[in-house]
């Protein structure tokens, strides 16, 4: 239940930039307070590492004053890609809670599974899926 209310909120921050790809994300401290959110912002900035899961973590890591969020939860509307799988594995994310699958270059189950590779030395406890259709028709609407 808590987890389709972490989607919610992550949902509402996924139209912040009209321009961009309506993904959003959050993080939540261990207490699951929210620390942060995000909306996607390459169009708006021009910059193409401005992924909504990256700038979440970016937010959250000056929030907290270090780049090691442990114990903290990202939830994000669609599956990371590789950059930002990469990123929460370096940001030693505890939980990853994803809705929409992308199985175009999604790296936390669809085409690799970045998050859960036994060579890295951070494995978060991933849940994906959650309110699903739902994100993947935010996503479907904007491409309309």
């Amino acid at each position: 239940m808590r987890h389709e209310e972490w989607m919610r909120r992550a949902m509402s921050v996924a139209s912040s930039s009209p321009e961009d790809v309506p993904v959003g994300a959050i993080v939540l401290g261990p207490d699951g307070a929210e620390i942060a959110a995000a909306g996607n912002e390459r169009e708006l900035t021009g910059d193409p590492t401005a992924h909504a899961e990256v700038l979440a973590l970016r937010r959250a890591a000056e929030r907290l004053g270090t780049w090691r969020l442990e114990g903290c939860t990202l939830v994000v509307t669609l599956e990371p890609c590789t950059m930002c799988a990469g990123a929460i594995v370096l940001a030693r994310i505890a939980v990853v809670v994803f809705g929409a699958w992308e199985p175009k270059t999604g790296a936390v189950g669809s085409l690799w599974d970045v998050v859960r590779d036994n060579r890295l030395n951070h494995r978060p406890e991933v849940y994906a899926g959650v309110l699903e259709s739902e994100c993947a028709r935010q996503l479907r609407d904007f491409f309309r």
